[in-house]
C-alpha cells in the first residue's frame, strides 16, 4: 500500500531511487497510462489507444506494452529497450498534486511532489540521491519534475482532446487477434483508436475546428504510433523462439 509524504529536503535528504527497470518494481505491466505531451515521443516506439472507464465514461491514452497482462516486452534484463521511457513509469515514486498556499498573502493553488516512501524503487543506499548534499534538487529530482509537469499539463489538456475526438465520432473500438506462430497468438480486447476512414470523410469545418485546437496532430500520431504493433509482435516471436530453442536443448 502507498504511503505518500510530501517532499521535501530536511525529512527526505537521504532519500534514493533505484532507476533500473524490472518485475520486482512494478514493471511487468501489460500497458501503461499516456498523455498527449508526449505522444511525439512514443509513436517513435509505442502504439497509443484509448481506454473508456466504464463508471465514470471518461477516456485515456494508454501505450500498449505486451499482449498479456504481466508481459512487457520492452524489458530486458534490467534495461529498457527502448530509447524513450513513458513517463507512467519514468516518474518512478513521485505523484504531483496541488495544495493551498500563501503566496503574499493571497491563497493558491501551487503545485507540490509528494513520493511513495513504501514504493519499491526507494532506498537509502545505492540509487540515484534525490537532493544534494546542501539540499538542492539533484539532477535526477529536476527530470523527475518534468515528467511529472508533462503528466499534469497532459491530463488536463487530454480530457478536451479526448472529447474532441468522441463528439466527431473518431474513437472507435479496435480488436487485436494477432498470430506470432502456428500455435500461438493474443486477443486484446477493450482499446479504442482513431478511425482513419471516418477522419478522412470529417467536413472541412470539422477538420479546422481540430486543426485550431491542436488535436488534430493528437489523431495522426496516434494512428501513425500503430506501425510499433510489428515492433511487439517481432519481439514476442522472437522470445518465443529462444523459449522453443530452450525446450528442445533440455
Amino acid at each position: 500500500m502507498a504511503r505518500y509524504e510530501m517532499l521535501n529536503n530536511v525529512a527526505h535528504k537521504d532519500l534514493r531511487v533505484d532507476t533500473r527497470f524490472g518485475e520486482a518494481f512494478g514493471d511487468a505491466v501489460g500497458m501503461v497510462p499516456a498523455y498527449p505531451t508526449e505522444y511525439a515521443e512514443l509513436v517513435r516506439e509505442y502504439p497509443i489507444f484509448f481506454q473508456k472507464d466504464s463508471d465514470s465514461g471518461e477516456y485515456r491514452s494508454v501505450v500498449l506494452l505486451g499482449f498479456g497482462r504481466d508481459e512487457n516486452l520492452y524489458l530486458q534484463g534490467g534495461r529498457w529497450n527502448a530509447g524513450y521511457v513513458p513517463g507512467h513509469i519514468a516518474k518512478g515514486p513521485f505523484l504531483i498534486g496541488l495544495q493551498e498556499q500563501d503566496v503574499d498573502g493571497e491563497l493558491r493553488n501551487e503545485a507540490v511532489i509528494s513520493v511513495d516512501l513504501d514504493h519499491p524503487r526507494i532506498t537509502t543506499d545505492d540509487g540515484e540521491p534525490v537532493f544534494l548534499p546542501r539540499g538542492g534538487n539533484s539532477p535526477y529530482l529536476e527530470h523527475v519534475t518534468t515528467v511529472l509537469r508533462g503528466i499534469r499539463d497532459g491530463t488536463e489538456g487530454g480530457k478536451a482532446m479526448y472529447q474532441a475526438f468522441a463528439a466527431a465520432g473518431l474513437i472507435q473500438p479496435i480488436t487485436l487477434d494477432v498470430k506470432f506462430d502456428d500455435e500461438h497468438g493474443a486477443n486484446v480486447t477493450g482499446l479504442l483508436g482513431i478511425d482513419r476512414e471516418r477522419l478522412a470523410a470529417l467536413d472541412a469545418a470539422s477538420l479546422h475546428a481540430l486543426h485550431r485546437s491542436g488535436y488534430l496532430e493528437g489523431a495522426y500520431l496516434v494512428m501513425a504510433s500503430m506501425h510499433n504493433l510489428r515492433r511487439l509482435i517481432a519481439e514476442k516471436q522472437r522470445r518465443l523462439g529462444l523459449l522453443e530453442v530452450a525446450a528442445n536443448a533440455g
